[in-house]
């Protein structure tokens, strides 16, 4: 499957972004999903993760209870909603997929397919 990921910019500390990532090429509701971030001089990190079939998320700490991952099959389309962003969530944002599922969700070498990454920048 192909990714694109898309709707990065600049905001300001305490507002909000949505990241669309449109796929491509196989379909898309069987897919594992998840978003993951970098920032500058440091590793790619795990952000969220939506479950095919049940469409359980996953969230990591830093981002519980601000980001809402979601899915439109319909549209193949992989979404990310940040609300409450702060200067420490500015980095480069990468969608990714991978056709099973498993517990190993938050690892970024389990993913196969990944988005070209969409820059959020979060000034204070």
């Amino acid at each position: 499957v192909q990714l694109q990921a898309s709707g990065g910019g600049l905001v300001q500390a305490g507002g909000s972004l949505r990241l669309s990532c449109a796929a491509s090429g196989r379909p898309f509701s069987n897919y594992a999903m998840a978003w993951f971030r970098q920032a500058p001089g440091k590793e790619r990190d795990f952000a969220a993760a939506i479950r095919p079939g049940s469409g359980a998320k996953y969230y990591a700490d830093s981002v519980k209870g601000r980001f809402t991952v979601s899915r439109d099959s319909a549209k193949n389309t992989l979404y990310l909603q940040m609300n409450s962003l702060k200067p420490e969530d500015t980095a480069v944002y990468y969608c990714a997929a991978r056709g099973y599922w498993s517990v190993r969700y938050s690892e970024t070498n389990t993913y196969n397919s990944w988005g070209q990454g969409t820059q959020v920048t979060v000034s204070s």
